[in-house]
């Protein structure tokens, strides 16, 4: 990426500079930066999408270890309070008192009394190792899932710190030519009136009340996206739940592709090497939250400028 800057601010014969470029100029000079930038902001989202999974799973083992250590410890009394039981009818009205009963039906009923204080027993020592031992796997688990979240996070950092450098390099040639747009986070974007229907419908009027908000890498909203996570909460709006990445989101439409000639309104576009992905509008168009220094926005298929590898119908 560094080489990449470096070619396009190096002056050209000697100490003069090339004149500034145009903004479609600098569009096609930063084209090459957004396709690396597009999959920069991917892997960070696939990182923190890993993350979270990481660190659900430990605060999950965590509660279960929590929960069982109660148990544990309440069996632990329970086996106490058995024990001095145990330890009183041997010692003051256990078997001296059993064999010195008159009546022999009166020493069988103690005897059973006894037996079965005896199978309670063993049963209550059972149940307490059982559950030692689960809890002893419960706290082994933690342990290593607390392992796999640190070291998610420690991924995490590194890709959020390679976008940071992208989205630095974006920033600082977009605002040099006049071309940075903040748009508005608190904006209530443009009413959708076009032909799609049912939940397809929904997701278009959700997509396009964004309009005008900023890219923001590894937005959620509401008052920045990104591609996948725009795409991701209109649909969401639609009723169906969509993965987070544009990775993701194409590996779940597997099965559900449809042709690039036979779109509909609300299908997912995604452009070749599965750095982006918008929603088709209908009439050619698709809506999208493009890079940094945009904003979620509507564009003809036609002036895209990249190569879309396939479309899926949610």
């Amino acid at each position: 990426m560094g080489l990449v800057l470096a070619l396009l601010m190096l002056p050209v014969g000697g100490a003069s500079a090339d004149p500034k470029p145009t903004i479609p100029q600098a569009k096609a000079k930063l084209e090459k930066l957004n396709e690396q930038a597009d999959l920069v902001v991917e892997k960070y989202n696939q990182a923190s999408e890993k993350w979270k999974k990481a660190r659900k799973k430990y605060e999950t083992l965590n509660g279960e270890l929590t929960r069982q250590g109660e148990k544990v410890a309440g069996l632990r009394k329970e086996l106490v309070t058995m024990a001095v039981s145990t330890y009183q009818v041997g010692t003051v009205s256990g078997w001296e008192g059993l064999v010195n009963q008159a009546d022999p039906g009166d020493l069988l009923n103690g005897m059973a009394a006894v037996d079965q204080l005896s199978a309670s027993r063993a049963q209550a020592l059972n149940a307490f190792d059982e559950a030692t031992k689960t809890l002893r796997a419960n706290r082994d688990g933690a342990k290593k899932a607390l392992a796999e979240a640190d070291e998610t996070r420690d991924e995490l950092s590194d890709e959020k710190a390679k976008a940071d450098k992208m989205v630095k390099a974006q920033t600082k040639l977009l605002r040099e030519l006049g071309a940075y747009q903040v748009g508005n986070p608190n904006g209530s974007g443009a009413q959708y009136t076009g032909s799609a229907s049912g939940n397809a419908r929904a997701v278009l009027a959700f997509a396009y009340a964004q309009i005008g908000k900023p890219y923001q890498f590894g937005g959620t909203g509401p008052n920045g996206w990104d591609c996948s996570g725009l795409v991701q909460a209109a649909w969401n709006s639609g009723g169906v739940s969509l993965p987070r990445t544009t990775w993701e989101q194409w590996s779940w439409g597997a099965s559900r592709k449809v042709s690039m000639s036979d779109l509909q309104p609300g299908d997912l576009l995604f452009s070749e090497g599965l750095g982006h992905v918008g929603i088709y509008a209908g009439n050619g168009q698709m809506v999208h939250a493009p890079q940094t220094g945009d904003v979620v926005k509507v564009v003809p298929l036609s002036s895209y400028g990249r190569n879309f590898v396939g479309a899926v119908r949610p």
